[in-house]
């Protein structure tokens, strides 16, 4: 009898859709994979039309109006969305493996690799596919992890996804730099690790950009 939200953005409407499973309302960032340039705030909350008199009524109340401009570039994203998912996830696919058997990597968390405890569940919900949000670890800490986003090229050092091109993040000094040392384990955040949402460039371009920051980071 509980009502059920799903923030489904890192999935996507394209890998997941909440409503086949249950949910009451979905909601997505409209700035990350449903526009996916980086250029535009905006947010969606879809729901059951039996609930859609009481959230239209709430958002009129709270000021929910999205600006005619960035309706525009939410719109002109969407027509490449389909497009962009397959790239990312197909990507991100590729960068696991490379990572996952790469010498100075430590570790990689991405539930579309067959040995992800998850992978079930992507199966299942997600057509096994596990969206472009991966994390690593490198060997040799906080200054490895570092060392590795400095020397990025062509991937950006930014904490956003879903966008079209590569982003990279050293969670620990950014998204959750505020955490103590405790806070940070039990979240799963290493001093090592670094978070990737792949884009849509030409995987060998990745893959080469992510090689030579590995080889400076140690």
């Amino acid at each position: 009898g509980a009502t059920v939200v799903v923030d489904n953005t890192f999935t996507s409407p394209y890998l997941l859709k909440p409503f086949e499973f249950g949910a009451d309302f979905v909601t997505h960032s409209v700035s990350k994979f449903l526009s996916g340039h980086g250029d535009v705030l905006a947010g969606s909350v879809s729901c059951h039309r039996k609930d859609f008199d009481k959230l239209h009524d709430m958002l009129i109340q709270v000021g929910c109006t999205l600006g005619p401009n960035e309706a525009w570039l939410a719109l002109r994203g969407l027509k490449t969305f389909p497009l962009r998912m397959e790239r990312h996830c197909a990507n991100a696919l590729e960068v696991a493996h490379f990572l996952e058997h790469h010498p100075l990597v430590a570790q990689v968390r991405y539930a579309g690799l067959p040995n992800h405890p998850d992978k079930p569940l992507v199966d299942k919900y997600m057509g096994g596919r596990a969206s472009s949000i991966l994390s690593f670890g490198i060997r040799g800490g906080r200054a490895a992890g570092a060392r590795f986003i400095d020397a990025l090229k062509l991937a950006v050092r930014l904490v956003n996804i879903g966008d079209a091109k590569t982003l990279a993040c050293h969670p620990a000094t950014t998204t959750h730099r505020q955490l103590a040392a405790a806070e940070l384990a039990a979240a799963g955040v290493s001093d090592d690790m670094v978070r990737l949402s792949v884009g849509i460039e030409h995987i060998d371009d990745i893959l080469a950009d992510l090689d030579q920051a590995l080889a400076a980071a140690v």
